[in-house]
């Protein structure tokens, strides 16, 4: 006679000895709950092509290949789940977080390896004068835009260079004993602000080439500004930060005085919720934009023992800022503004003017000025996040003053004391690397997926 035994939660066969599951389902109506939505969408969509890399050895490609392939009990993957499976001492697919985890670190084994390939350049592509350009470190004069167009200040003029057709253009001299000390593109590049010793700052039209609005509100020079969408932020000698809605009639929304010296640097995230500004007093702020009108800042940095101008957002990491220390101080110093904690520091023996992350290898660049060492006016390549040094560019005769990158991200421009513009395509990916690439976009795509 057959032992008929019944469960709760589902239909079971005729056995002798229950077998116990691990989740509720339904023999007709998939479980929702007990399906790897991730892997399925990757299934489904994935059109990448399979190349495979000879570096990957084949117990990595056996673990990956289970890992995607396989479910929970080592079966062929089913797309749908129709009650839960019996309990096991194996791992559940479902913890795709631990998979991607020990997927990243082998990636990043593989990355170290292939480091070696990356070599500096020995020398700039291109040289430009920048006659009578200001020897100030405190002032933000050259700003690369969307649109490829360089814009530069020398003394009380304003220069436009048109990477593509190479062409310059003079926008205008500025009068009075007046002169730029701050200029940003916006992000749409319609518009070029610009910042003035006597406290002016100008709106120009980047098509007709006119100004078109000043915006009060600093008593002091601008020494640095930048965009967030339609807002401009501007910081001052007078110690104030000011948000203007370029928009408005009234153009101040928003003004702040945490900095008990100039502010000397500002930088937005990619994301436009967070500014970092750094100041003469030695001190960073970051700052929630929601919360910037009621004067209160998520974070005071306090470690720097000299102004800090140069900032710079990690584009691997939105909770990643770098920041560069004047002549006394010499550090580059990497923080968590999550957790408003330091994680690392090195001495560079230099003054950082300018900092610039590489957006196609976990690299920062940085640029320097003054020094006791022979470290003065170099570029400095350092890989992140353990800040070791790759090399070192040292063609400027003077102390490199700022830095900026094209908009693809693979050349950068630096502009020294020496007069000149030197143009180096250091950002760009490996020549002889594609096979690596190609293996590496198809694993990243398949741990990337929509909003379940």
């Amino acid at each position: 006679m057959w032992n008929l035994e019944h469960d709760w939660y589902s239909p079971k066969s005729l056995l002798s000895t229950p077998t116990h599951y691990d989740f509720p389902g339904d023999r007709f109506i998939p479980n929702r709950s007990l399906m790897d939505l991730d892997q399925a969408h990757s299934l489904l969509t994935n059109r990448t092509r399979k190349i495979q890399n000879k570096e990957f050895n084949d117990l990595y490609r056996q673990i990956v290949d289970e890992k995607l392939n396989l479910d929970s009990e080592g079966n062929p993957f089913k797309m749908l789940v129709f009650r839960g499976s019996p309990k096991s001492s194996r791992k559940s697919i479902l913890h795709i977080d631990e998979m991607r985890e020990e997927e990243a670190a082998a990636l990043q084994n593989t990355s170290n390896q292939h480091y070696y390939r990356r070599r500096l350049p020995k020398k700039e592509s291109r040289i430009l004068d920048a006659p009578n350009i200001r020897n100030d470190f405190y002032s933000n004069i050259m700003d690369w835009g969307n649109n490829n167009i360089l814009a530069i200040a020398l003394d009380s003029d304003m220069y436009l260079w048109n990477s593509e057709n190479k062409n310059v253009f003079k926008l205008f001299k500025a009068t009075n004993n007046d002169f730029p000390t701050s200029v940003s593109w916006s992000e749409d590049t319609k518009y070029l602000a610009i910042g003035f010793m006597n406290s002016k700052l100008q709106l120009w039209d980047a098509e007709t080439s006119k100004p078109i609005r000043i915006l009060q509100g600093h008593g002091h020079r601008i020494a640095t500004i930048a965009w967030n969408g339609q807002i401009l932020t501007s910081g001052s000698h007078d110690k104030y930060i000011i948000n203007h809605d370029v928009r408005a009639r009234n153009n101040v929304i928003s003004q702040v005085k945490a900095h008990k010296a100039e502010v000397c640097g500002l930088k937005w995230t990619r994301r436009s919720n967070m500014l970092a500004s750094g100041g003469n007093e030695n001190h960073i702020y970051v700052w929630d934009l929601v919360k910037m009108s009621s004067s209160n800042f998520l974070h005071c940095f306090k470690d720097h023992c000299a102004a800090v101008k140069a900032l710079a957002w990690c584009p691997y990491d939105s909770s990643v800022l770098a920041s560069g220390g004047g002549t006394e101080d010499s550090c580059i110093k990497l923080w968590n503004v999550k957790k408003g904690s330091s994680i690392c520091s090195i001495d560079t023996n230099a003054q950082v003017c300018g900092l610039e992350w590489n957006r196609h290898h976990k690299e920062l660049l940085s640029g320097h000025g003054f020094s006791t060492s022979a470290h003065h006016n170099q570029l400095c390549m350092w890989k992140y996040p353990s800040l070791t040094k790759v090399g070192g560019l040292d063609r400027h005769a003077s102390r490199v003053l700022h830095l900026c990158q094209s908009p693809d991200g693979l050349t950068v421009v630096s502009a020294g004391a020496d007069e000149s513009l030197r143009f180096w395509d250091v950002f760009g990916p490996p020549v002889n690397n594609t096979s690596e690439i190609s293996d590496l976009d198809n694993l990243l795509s398949l741990k990337v997926s929509p909003i379940r």
